[in-house]
């Protein structure tokens, strides 16, 4: 089953990364604002496996999930709380923009902000 632009962002943006990986372009770029940007597809996935390894220590709970489509970019505005073992939790606030070009991903640019806990 071939996925659509929204469900190749809503897999990303949820941390699925491996379910996105036949839709991504030779010479993807991810770019974080703020960030490390990554060139290429062999590069991007060593930062998603990377990620994902980080990601499976945690537990995430989204409590905001909004995605925005036009005719070549999907949008994710996401708020998202990260659990530790050690109780510690971090609340982030994404944005994640998903530029396509041929029904491949070319380009992902994500602005993340780690919100203050009060």
């Amino acid at each position: 089953m071939e996925l659509t632009s929204k469900q190749i962002a809503e897999a990303f943006s949820s941390h699925k990364f491996e379910l996105t990986y036949p839709y991504w372009s030779d010479h993807i770029r991810r770019n974080n604002v703020g960030g490390q940007q990554f060139d290429g597809r062999d590069n991007v996935i060593q930062s998603c496996e990377k990620s994902a390894t980080h990601l499976a220590t945690v537990k995430t709970k989204f409590s905001k999930f909004r995605t925005i489509l036009s005719e070549n970019c999907v949008v994710i505005d996401s708020l998202a709380e990260y659990g530790s073992t050690g109780n510690e939790l971090s609340t982030v606030a994404s944005c994640d923009i998903y530029h396509f070009a041929k029904g491949k991903v070319p380009e992902i640019t994500s602005i993340n902000i780690e919100l203050n806990q009060s």
